[in-house]
């Protein structure tokens, strides 16, 4: 059945935006329809609305979300009405040589669902009828969301849902790049470079996987105060020192595990500077398409440096998300810390202006 929902919309980069009731689509074969309760506010979000992330307008925003199962489509047996489900904002096709060597985050059909479902088409339209694009096959941030099923996780429903939420992007992306890209080893020398809500859940990974030394670098005091909190040994601001990466270094000797959650070829550049021998640094930020990175050549053969990337924490959603939440039920893993605020979806424009000025580790948009 079709249903109307108030929904965040980006009618054009580079203007705030809109909240909009629009009309959502039943689900077709292989796929559910939710009602959100929860909706993360992301950078990710934020930048497919000035175009460096292009997906077209208009666009219903939101891929970071947990909602609750109201319909189910043909053919659907993994889930059911009232079970709670976790957006994934990748698109697992299962079968293509990525997907079945278990790098369902790499899947070579994934690309045909950024901004509409995996057959190509979308169950949202605005109050004239016309169709609405939505993040990443998700566009979640709307009372009701029809999706498919696999970009779609069941979890655990004793987990609050606006932690829950979180899950499928900011902590999958910290937490991930450490246990999954990384592979993080006890006793280990970490830095983070940007501590956003990506920032400080690669902290928090990092003081799970047993780091020794964990520097937090950025350049909001209240940000690596907050850092402290979520297993940070030491902060740098880089409005205090002439070079972020010589700064690390000498408080560390070299780190061995680098991770850049800025998306910025200049961060990068200065997580891999401060690396010891043998040290990995990992980006996790999303840049802009034109952004360059430049590095020494000879320092990857002779200090035996690697640089490598790191999507969505390199996931297998339906294995990992579960996991992350069960960590957090063992008191291992900080979500509710995560939340600095909420917000009525009526006030989605200030939740995005306040991501902007730096003043929550997550927003979250929650929905009655």
């Amino acid at each position: 059945m079709d249903r109307q929902a108030k929904a965040v919309v980006c009618r054009e980069w580079g203007q705030p935006v809109q909240v909009e009731t629009i009309t959502v689509e039943g689900p077709r074969r292989g796929e559910i329809t939710l009602k959100i309760a929860a909706c993360g506010v992301c950078h990710s979000d934020l930048s497919a609305t000035t175009g460096k992330i292009p997906y077209p307008p208009p666009l219903v925003l939101g891929h970071e979300a947990a909602g609750v199962v109201v319909e189910v489509g043909e053919g659907v047996t993994d889930f059911q009405e009232g079970d709670h489900v976790v957006s994934s904002f990748i698109s697992m096709c299962g079968k293509c040589r990525q997907c079945v060597r278990g790098r369902p985050v790499l899947c070579e059909n994934a690309r045909k669902a950024m901004f509409n479902l995996p057959d190509g088409t979308v169950r949202t339209k605005d109050a004239n009828g016309e169709p609405l694009n939505v993040f990443g096959a998700c566009g979640v941030m709307a009372e009701f969301a029809t999706m498919h099923v696999d970009n779609c996780v069941k979890v655990d429903q004793t987990v609050p849902m606006q932690n829950a939420a979180l899950v499928s992007c900011a902590v999958m992306t910290g937490v991930g790049a450490v246990f999954n890209t990384a592979k993080l080893e006890p006793g280990s020398r970490a830095a983070v470079f940007g501590i956003g809500g990506v920032g400080l859940n690669a902290i928090q990974g990092c003081a799970t996987a047993g780091a020794e030394m964990i520097v937090a670098v950025d350049n909001n005091p209240a940000k690596l105060e907050m850092a402290k909190e979520f297993g940070a040994t030491h902060t740098i601001n880089i409005n205090d020192v002439d070079d972020a990466a010589k700064a690390v270094k000498k408080l560390t000797g070299g780190v061995d595990y680098a991770f850049e959650c800025v998306g910025a070829g200049p961060v990068v550049e200065q997580a891999y500077k401060s690396l010891g021998r043998g040290g990995t640094a990992v980006v996790v930020g999303v840049a802009d398409p034109k952004d360059k990175t430049s590095l020494t050549t000879l320092t990857l053969p002779a200090d035996e440096r690697t640089l490598k990337g790191s999507w969505l924490g390199s996931a297998r959603p339906q294995h990992d998300f579960p996991r992350i939440l069960g960590l957090y039920k063992a008191g291992k893993l900080k979500l509710d810390e995560l939340v600095t605020r909420t917000y009525p979806i009526e006030e989605a424009a200030q939740a995005f202006d306040d991501m902007v000025a730096g003043k929550n580790a997550r927003g979250v948009i929650v929905f009655e």
